[in-house]
């Protein structure tokens, strides 16, 4: 049995998945902490692996991609320490098996590439992909695995904190969906408008972007709240939740060669 480590650094959270055999076995879900050491995260992987039965010496390999650059090198150093495997970076360079279609490529995050190539992997015939995180991004991938671009937008946490501290009597609510749209009380007005509003968002930017495109794309949703909005809304047509893991393995095994004769 041989074992990948897939590492997901977003903003807010960040995504940690175990490969057996090429099956995604094992999955966490961390909260991104800039202020952990290198001996703390360690010590979290080793937890991690004990958790999976896995032994350190069965990491046949890892791959990471990050938007919280401080993180990238101390969470490669402390898995590089545990495995003894050298960690590799989504980064421009990297082989992805996809045109990048942007004024400047090396701006595109990692995890906008990832998703890419996940989607161009398992959903062939070209695809919009809706990352539900801090930031919402709107990407889209042509049946031709072109990546044409996409759009950013605040993610439904920021607008909802942003209501909270830019005024003076809202108070800070849960995001959830409530029970309808017409609030009867200050929370549930505020419920509803982030609810509601986003979902709105969504599936007006979805629209959008199927106006600009020359073939009929699958919509796929992921990040934290991809299932709360994919609940109501009308454009959104597959939660996969593990999109991004899937994806940094498929990098990984397009890369993993020329690393591992390097290391020998």
């Amino acid at each position: 049995m041989t074992a990948i480590l897939a590492i997901d650094i977003g903003n807010s959270h960040t995504q940690i998945g175990l490969f057996k055999d090429g099956k995604l076995s094992h999955s966490w879900r961390i909260r991104t902490d800039t202020k952990l050491t290198e001996d703390e995260i360690r010590f979290l992987f080793y937890e991690m692996l004990l958790d999976a039965e896995v032994k350190k010496s069965e990491i046949r390999g890892c791959i990471l991609a990050s938007v919280v650059p401080p993180l990238t090198h101390t969470i490669s150093k402390s898995v590089y320490s545990l495995t003894g495997k050298r960690v590799i970076v989504v980064e421009p360079g990297l082989k992805t098996g996809i045109v990048i279609l942007m004024d400047n490529p090396k701006e595109v995050g990692a995890d906008r590439i990832v998703n890419a190539v996940a989607a161009s992997t398992k959903y062939p015939g070209g695809s919009i992909v809706v990352d539900l995180g801090t930031a919402t991004t709107f990407d889209c991938i042509s049946p031709k695995k072109e990546y044409l671009g996409g759009a950013i937008a605040p993610g439904i946490s920021i607008s909802s904190e942003a209501l909270f501290l830019k005024t003076a009597k809202l108070p800070r609510v849960e995001i959830s969906k409530p029970l309808k749209c017409i609030g009867k009380n200050t929370v549930d007005s505020m419920q509803s408008g982030i609810f509601w509003g986003y979902v709105a968002l969504v599936d007006g930017m979805i629209e959008k972007l199927k106006e600009e495109l020359d073939f009929k794309p699958k919509v796929i949703a992921t990040g934290g709240f991809s299932s709360l909005i994919a609940s109501e809304s009308k454009s959104i047509e597959i939660v996969d939740n593990f999109l991004t893991l899937e994806g940094l393995y498929v990098l990984y095994e397009k890369n993993a060669e020329p690393l591992i004769q390097r290391q020998k």
